[in-house]
């Protein structure tokens, strides 16, 4: 298990990444890929299985990969895990695989990282039929201010799709949400996280510097490290 520093920039989620000496990258692993951890050098890991690649047949296996799996101290946290409206198989086998990789989380208590593509409704049902204590982030967020807004009085937290936040107007719905919940990420895009960290730092009003402190604090909060 690795820890970011001060002055890395925070790549919440990347896929099929490679170590970068000032950014410190969560990587995805997705189970039907079968992949494990490299354990690179400020590199931590998720794994979970993408409802992309989910069907009636190859679910059990998938879980008991996971299962199996995420007990590795590299692999901090569970996902991407989640609800799609417009691929994947029926929503009730997209609730049922999720909610058991969600139990999975609060288990090993780490956090979840989520992938929801209009099935917010499907997401909060599940939270709230859950309760989970453990923090659900949700990957690529494009959406408006009063949906993060709701997200995050779930204890969820927030981060922005790479292609969106860039985009002027984002600028408005990165100030208006409580700086203590927000991400960024790449996604596997080869978009350069230095360069999302300018742009948001700018609307924020703030140094880059300042920004990674703040991102350095939320990575921490979400992962429950203290005194790193």
């Amino acid at each position: 298990m690795y820890y970011p520093r001060p002055g890395d920039y925070i790549d919440i989620h990347n896929h099929d990444a490679l170590p970068v000496s000032d950014i410190f990258i969560l990587d995805n692993l997705m189970a039907h890929e079968g992949k494990l951890p490299d354990h690179n050098s400020g590199m931590n890991y998720s794994m979970g299985i993408h409802p992309w690649f989910l069907n009636e047949s190859n679910q059990n296996q998938l879980f008991e990969f996971v299962n199996q799996n995420t007990s590795d101290e590299a692999i901090t946290a569970i996902g991407e895990a989640g609800f799609d409206k417009l691929k994947g198989p029926s929503m009730s086998l997209q609730r049922s695989v999720f909610e058991q990789q969600a139990v999975l989380s609060e288990k090993l208590g780490k956090p979840m990282v989520i992938h929801c593509v209009k099935a917010w409704e499907e997401l909060i049902s599940s939270h709230k039929k859950l309760k989970p204590k453990m923090p659900w982030l949700v990957h690529g967020f494009r959406g408006k201010t009063e949906l993060a807004l709701q997200l995050i009085s779930r204890n969820m937290f927030i981060s922005f799709w790479f292609d969106f936040v860039i985009r002027p107007e984002a600028a408005e719905l990165i100030r208006s949400l409580p700086s203590d919940r927000i991400f960024l990420e790449t996604d596997g895009s080869g978009a350069d996280i230095r360069e999302i960290y300018k742009k948001v730092a700018d609307d924020l009003h703030i140094s880059i510097v300042e920004l990674q402190n703040q991102l350095l604090l939320n990575y921490n909060n979400i992962f429950k490290i203290r005194g790193k």
